[in-house]
């Protein structure tokens, strides 16, 4: 293998791939990138066996051929040299990759390109194209909100589900549930439904943020894995198996009390307030105070730490209903709070059932977050 190709491709191509080389793996290689020519271009490869990463860069080829190097010398050396043309050789029978840049010259050992995990293939008639500007706001502000443990493994995925002309990106972890709801190009021929590791999903985020041509997302047959394309890019990632909760049901279809507020001031709130409840299970306590006459309607945020002290905010809030309270777990607001602008509708029904936040003046997204029993 002999190719040369230019300094910032390359690098840019090694960090997009190296965020599936494996950290830990009872298999080698899979700490390993994947160098390969194809079709007068160089590919690069990774995969950790759960995710795999695929980027394609322009380069001359002058000879043939294949080699896995260790990502952890191959990428902070590429990322080490001048903006420059860079030359990559491989001798024969050799398993030393040669790589020189201006007057830089280094050696890194491989190992073969045979040994290296087959990257899956995905093939199957069920294909979306989706908007990546759109996509990458519904991941936003949804992934988060998967589960970290792995007691219940579905939750720990983003679940999809693609019905008509739109795609419902859900993800839940037992405490608090987020969907956001895309229009699609055209209705799909059939139903779809998979779970896709969160993990995965955040890596298609940061991803999104370099292109402005449709996401092609194919799913093979046996609903086993999932192909994302982008430009010079390919995703591929197992998917997770199992019933995912029907999380329609989660969701109040009604309120008794709506205050709506700027999401900045909610915000700014909630932080201080999350000083102290770090002392009190993050617990905060939320007060709805409806309009009176001329003056307007309140939403007083708690927080405590005992022996301490704590903190009490009001904020202008125009108020649909009666007076209502109920507690959150501060980091819960945070989170979704940080993924919004603009103003926010709170809809509760009582301290005990769960409360719902919707961003003002659009329909394709929902909050819903499971209460904290206190004693008021």
């Amino acid at each position: 293998m002999k190719v040369t190709c230019l300094q910032e491709n390359l690098a840019k191509g090694l960090s997009v791939v190296s965020r599936a080389v494996a950290s830990r793996s009872t298999l080698p290689i899979t700490a390993n990138v994947l160098l390969t020519t194809d079709n007068s271009r160089l590919k690069l490869a990774a995969t950790n066996l759960e995710i795999a990463l695929s980027y394609w860069i322009g380069a001359k080829i002058e000879e043939e051929g294949a080699i896995t190097v260790p990502n952890k010398f191959l990428t902070p050396f590429v990322d080490s040299l001048p903006n420059d043309r860079m030359e990559l050789e491989l001798s024969p029978r050799s398993k030393q990759v040669k790589i020189e840049c201006g007057r830089n010259t280094a050696t890194i050992g491989g190992m073969d390109a045979g040994d290296f995990p087959p990257i899956p293939t995905v093939q199957g008639d069920m294909l979306l194209y989706i908007d990546p500007v759109a996509l990458r706001k519904a991941l936003t502000q949804v992934v988060f909100a998967a589960a970290s443990d792995d007691s219940r493994p579905v939750l720990q995925g983003v679940h999809l589900l693609a019905e008509g002309t739109r795609l419902a990106v859900a993800a839940a972890d037992g405490f608090r549930l987020a969907v956001h709801y895309l229009q699609l190009s055209g209705p799909v021929d059939e139903k779809l439904e998979i779970i896709v590791p969160a993990k995965a999903m955040s890596e298609l985020n940061r991803l999104l943020a370099d292109t402005d041509q449709p996401v092609e997302m194919l799913v093979n047959a046996a609903r086993s894995s999932v192909l994302f394309r982008l430009p010079s890019i390919e995703m591929v990632v197992q998917l997770l198996q199992g019933a995912y909760p029907d999380y329609n049901r989660l969701i109040p279809q009604n309120y008794t009390t709506r205050s709506v507020v700027p999401v900045s001031e909610f915000l700014a709130s909630i932080r201080r307030a999350a000083i102290f409840s770090r002392e009190g299970s993050g617990i905060v306590r939320l007060q709805v105070h409806p309009n009176e006459d001329l003056v307007p309607g309140k939403l007083e945020v708690q927080a405590k730490a005992e022996e301490i002290g704590g903190s009490d905010d009001r904020i202008d809030a125009s108020v649909d209903g009666p007076s209502a309270k109920i507690a959150f777990n501060s980091r819960y607001l945070q989170d979704v709070l940080g993924v919004l602008d603009g103003q926010v509708a709170l809809e509760v029904s009582s301290p005990s059932l769960p409360g719902v936040l919707r961003p003002v003046g659009s329909d394709n997204y929902l909050h819903v977050i499971m209460p904290m029993f206190v004693s008021w």
